[in-house]
């Protein structure tokens, strides 16, 4: 059938296609070969053999482009198949678009071809089907044919035609006809659920194929039993079983799969191609390799939070170079271009990485000390810090304007009575944000029970006379040195009667939080940097106080009525990231945004869900 000049779409519009695509040309052939050649059938533009870019060797194909369509198509039926260098060329119409190329619906593969085959009879046998774009029967490295082939048609309904021929016989041989599937579609649809052919190793050398039938003959009717020998008979200690039903080879899979016959454990199961084999090792090794690579720059690859403003890529780089080979490092920035105060730091080795967070976590660098750390994934650092966070609660609140955390506390809900003896005691050593007018008394303190059930008391007691008295007296001495003017400033005490107790007594923390303190000084926030270096010299018992002293008034200014509760969420934080936000306004009131969201989202009643949102305040 006379080739005729293609066409093809471009923009919308209908272009004649000149260029033609030359393929299993020889290695030595080159771009004067080609051009010798093909401008016997007209005026040709351009032509190119594709090379190697590493090796600069041919990759056996090539393109040639005619002035106009008449030519190319003249090429196309004149040359197609003729010898270069001694090697019949296929040509084409070149078409970029490799999903019509590799399409099914226009490409049929051929199996069983007999060796005499080769692609100009395979060309000739279809195209009475339809107009061929391309065909090809497949060889080895010697040039001898493989016994199958490709062909691809201009349309589907030639391409059905084709196939509606399966079994037909060519050369006396009944051929295959089918759709064209690629290996990774047939790797993919591959059922491995279904098999009969069954895969079995380790076996004795004395194992035969009688052995194994009467092994494997229980579990079903068998079509095909083999034990693989060298070439003196010697067994290789595996074989095949095949059955016939899928069932009955999953079925003895199942049975047998390691069971032990002559004292050795048996290895029984699906059949697998040599290809299919090596691909699940490839990906085997691959995730491997994969999960190796990515812990060792987990352990490599640091965190460093609380960088300066004027710290740049170089100029981090600069700081860490001295514990080894820094091999990438990053400042992170925001749309602008300006520092988020965080960046990363990769080492060539966990060592140097190491000797890195030993000596720069919490340096003073600039006017800020840094936080390093081993860089973590967000789903990695989740889970640590639920754990970290499984037995903390947010802390009790005391008071609107009563700055009062309990480490330690139980969590929301926790009362605090005053008026009677009880097991715990809080010194005003504990009331970050409020420290006395003069000097310290160490030897006040301020009794705190827990809450019971009406009419009970601590350890089961019921109030008596002398318990009575005692608690009066205790009032009595802390109203004495509230007015004492030693540093504090007298409140009035409500009437409040519990179980036989009259008198001056406060029953909860939020009943505190609703009497006017009365000239309360909170003491000055110092500058952070001040704080960095009063929180270096000060034993880590006096932290937690000294921070909350000065991130108190901070928090109190943007949320005055939940800022105990929040002051003492954020000083669960790293100590370097509490000191950022005092002194990054924009931070702290995002900070201070999520934890009032926590605190408004969790069920009082719900520990694990304050715990998970805690956990995720941290995060951020």
């Amino acid at each position: 059938m006379a080739a005729q000049p293609q066409a093809m779409t471009v923009d919308g519009e209908s272009q004649p296609v000149t260029a033609l695509y030359v393929g299993g040309l020889d290695p030595n052939v080159t771009n004067n070969d080609l051009s010798q050649m093909f401008s016997q059938m007209g005026e040709v533009i351009s032509v190119k053999v594709c090379m190697d870019h590493t090796t600069e060797r041919s990759l056996g194909y090539g393109y040639v482009n005619y002035s106009n369509p008449q030519d190319a198509a003249r090429a196309l039926k004149e040359l197609n198949f003729t010898n270069l260098n001694g090697k019949p060329i296929r040509i084409s119409y070149s078409n970029r678009d490799s999903n019509s190329r590799r399409s099914s619906a226009t490409n049929i593969f051929v199996k069983n071809l007999d060796k005499a085959i080769d692609n100009k009879v395979l060309h000739e046998t279809f195209s009475s089907f339809g107009n061929i774009v391309s065909s090809k029967v497949e060889t080895d490295a010697s040039g001898q044919s493989k016994g199958y082939g490709f062909v691809q048609y201009e349309t589907e309904e030639a391409a059905r035609k084709a196939i509606e021929q399966n079994g037909m016989s060519l050369y006396s041989k009944e051929v295959y006809i089918g759709h064209f599937v690629s290996k990774q579609e047939r790797e993919t649809s591959m059922d491995k659920t279904k098999f009969t052919n069954v895969f079995v190793k380790n076996l004795s050398e004395s194992t035969s194929e009688e052995d194994l039938k009467k092994i494997f003959g229980e579990f079903g009717l068998i079509t095909s039993i083999a034990v693989m020998r060298d070439e003196d008979g010697t067994s290789k200690c595996f074989g095949f079983v095949n059955f016939e039903n899928a069932e009955d080879a999953a079925k003895c899979v199942e049975s047998l799969n390691g069971k032990k016959f002559d004292d050795k454990e048996w290895y029984v199961g699906r059949a697998q191609k040599k290809s299919e084999r090596e691909r699940e090792l490839r990906l085997q090794l691959e995730q491997t390799e994969k999960e190796a690579h990515e812990i060792s720059l987990q352990l490599n690859n640091l965190y460093i939070k609380n960088l300066d403003d004027s710290i740049d890529n170089d100029k981090l780089k600069e700081l860490f170079s001295q514990f080894g080979v820094v091999t990438s490092c990053k400042v992170t920035c925001d749309a602008k271009g300006i520092s988020k105060g965080s960046g990363f730091v990769a080492f060539s080795t966990r060592e140097e990485a190491s000797r890195a967070i030993s000596e720069m976590n919490k340096k003073m660098i600039g006017s800020k000390p840094l936080y390093v750390a081993i860089a973590e994934r967000k789903e990695v650092r989740t889970a640590r810090l639920q754990a970290q966070f499984s037995h903390m609660r947010p802390t009790t609140s005391v008071a609107p304007h009563f700055p009062f955390y309990i480490p330690g506390s139980r969590g929301p809900g926790q009362q605090i009575f005053y008026g009677h003896s009880a097991p715990a005691m809080i010194s005003p050593m504990f009331v970050p944000g409020m420290r006395p007018a003069g000097p310290f008394l160490p030897n006040v303190v301020l009794p705190m029970v827990q809450p019971g059930p009406p009419g009970s008391y601590p350890r089961g007691r019921r109030a008596s006379v002398d318990s009575v008295q005692q608690s009066q007296q205790v009032m009595m001495m802390h109203q004495q040195v509230i007015s004492s003017g030693q540093g504090y400033h007298r409140y009035p005490l409500p009437n409040v009667s519990v179980q036989g107790f009259s008198g001056d007594m406060v029953s909860s923390p939020r009943q505190i939080g609703s009497l006017p303190l009365r000239d309360a000084r909170i003491s000055q926030r110092i500058p952070v940097q001040t704080l960095a270096s009063k929180l270096a010299n000060a034993p880590p018992s006096e932290h937690r106080m000294m921070l909350g002293e000065n991130l108190y008034p901070l928090i109190e200014q943007l949320e005055p009525e939940a800022a105990s509760k929040v002051t003492g969420m954020l000083l669960e934080m790293d100590q370097t990231e509490v000191l950022h936000l005092m002194e990054s306004p924009g931070a702290l009131r995002a900070k201070v945004a999520e934890a009032i969201q926590v605190l408004r989202n969790a069920p009082q009643d719900e520990a694990s869900s304050l715990d998970e949102q805690i956990v995720s305040l941290a995060l951020n």
